[in-house]
């Protein structure tokens, strides 16, 4: 039987289930609605349960959604052993069925992250702002002073994968058109199956997961293009262990290698954990960016004074980490461009490893998924004053009122009205370097080139169940600015 009539099967045995099993059909009904009118219907929820919990139905399970600011401080006050993240991902994305649960059993990349890429951005960022230079002098136009129109995602996805991989993997393979290609399909084919494989009730998991997971073809691709760099690393690195100088460069190669034990120190190991943080990071920082782009075309008023910092800025303490945490209005561009336009519903996502009860009495029951409605939060005129407006500035505001340090606005920093990037113990440990990426690439742009959107219109954004993307048929017109 192959893989199209298996599908077929299953799905007839799945609806022969739900006639069987004790769940109301409306929950279906409901879940299927789910799919395309997500954001509509937590939205509901959130209007009539505001400070409180309400719950939507998947296909394979209840989400709770937990609204207000006091029980997301709350929730960040619960231990991960109580309420998981990794366990919640473990449903989520099935990763038993995707790319496999060594990678949360296992997870030293994880380490990595939170350690040396964070700490040695700064000296690695000489490097990201070449790539980001060259990329878009590939991508965009320069030969002319004339307009040309570019897809806005696709331009952008390019250009993040490739600074992202100068630290990763490092020239020349973070410029392969065929890498990037391994790179984009497994982001995608992991949560297209993902989400396939939630479609069907649980004990059929193990059969549709094992018909549709494609990692291990993606690995072999991505252990083939690496080999060269990893076997050469793992040779230096073996020579003399101790010495950091026996395992240069300094990028995502070395450091898993350093930090890895002897039994993950391996070619496969080692390029599953770059496939894993390149899922996590290459989509939701290209649809962030190419929200950015759309927003600020959108409203062209604030590309003058956005370009007048950057080159002030720039002029006078050149390109670097700490220049970019000097563009103040570019993060606060960028943090209430995300803020409007969040690519998640749900950036915070929790399993219930025992019977958890709120202070109101709520009691979330062990096995429930728990998530944070951020988007309906995001737009709360209790918290964002005129909050459906677009106000590129509005955090310099707040901190011109004295009401919080710089730091505290960063566009990395989380509270819990601001939930982009998570909040607490388990908020996204890649937001700095992704924060400093992005402020760098918009930077780059607003100084080097004029943009307008095409035909003056921004296509309505995409949604599929709880994620938001930039509409990929929005294209943008940029014209290089003359020196």
């Amino acid at each position: 039987m192959d893989s199209a009539h298996l599908l077929l099967y299953g799905l007839t045995l799945a609806l022969v289930i739900v006639i069987l099993i004790d769940r109301p059909l409306l929950s279906y009904y409901g879940a299927a609605k789910f799919i395309l009118h997500a954001r509509s219907m937590v939205q509901q929820g959130y209007d009539l349960y505001k400070d409180n919990f309400f719950r939507v139905p998947m296909m394979d399970r209840w989400l709770v959604v937990l609204t207000g600011p006091k029980l997301v401080e709350e929730l960040r006050k619960i231990p991960d052993d109580k309420l998981s993240f990794d366990h919640a991902m473990r449903d989520i994305l099935q990763v038993k069925y995707t790319f496999g649960l060594e990678t949360q059993t296992h997870p030293y990349h994880v380490t990595v992250v939170h350690g040396q890429l964070k700490r040695k951005l700064g000296d690695l960022f000489p490097d990201i702002h070449h790539e980001i230079c060259q990329t878009f002098e590939e991508i965009l136009p320069t030969s002319n002073l004339g307009w040309v129109s570019v897809p806005a995602y696709s331009a952008v996805m390019k250009a993040t994968c490739r600074t992202s991989n100068r630290v990763f993997v490092g020239l020349p393979i973070c410029q392969s058109p065929e890498f990037a290609d391994v790179l984009s399909n497994f982001a995608l084919q992991i949560i297209f199956r993902a989400s396939l494989v939630n479609f069907f009730p649980k004990l059929m998991h193990p059969i549709i997961g094992r018909v549709l997971t494609n990692t291990p073809s993606s690995l072999k691709r991505c252990m083939a293009l690496v080999q060269p760099i990893v076997e050469e690393r793992l040779k230096r690195y073996n020579s003399n262990p101790g010495d950091e100088l026996h395992c240069p460069p300094d990028d995502m190669i070395t450091w898993l290698i350093q930090v890895s034990k002897p039994e993950d120190r391996n070619l496969r190991s080692i390029c599953l954990r770059i496939l894993v943080l390149n899922f996590a990071s290459l989509h939701t920082t290209a649809q962030t960016l190419a929200h950015a782009l759309l927003n600020l075309t959108s409203h062209p008023q604030y590309l003058e004074p956005l370009r007048e910092e950057v080159r002030e800025v720039t002029e006078q303490y050149g390109w670097s980490k700490y220049s970019m945490g000097m563009l103040v209005k570019m993060e606060s561009f960028l943090r209430e461009s995300q803020r409007v336009s969040g690519t998640s519903l749900f950036p915070i996502v929790r399993k219930a490893m025992e019977d958890i009860t709120f202070s109101d009495g709520t009691t979330i029951p062990a096995g429930t998924h728990l998530v944070v409605a951020s988007v309906p939060m995001h737009l709360d005129d209790r918290y964002y004053e005129n909050a459906s407006e677009f106000d590129a500035f509005r955090f310099l505001t707040v901190l011109g009122a004295g009401e919080g340090s710089l730091q505290t606005f960063r566009l990395s920093s989380t509270n819990r009205l601001y939930l982009v990037f998570g909040h607490g113990n388990r908020a996204c440990p890649g937001r700095f370097f992704v924060s400093t990426t992005m402020t760098a690439m918009m930077a780059h742009l607003v100084l080097n080139y004029d943009m307008k959107l095409k035909d003056g219109v921004r296509p309505p954004d995409q949604w599929f169940q709880m994620n938001c993307s930039p509409n990929r048929a929005a294209e943008i017109m940029f014209r290089r600015r003359s020196s």
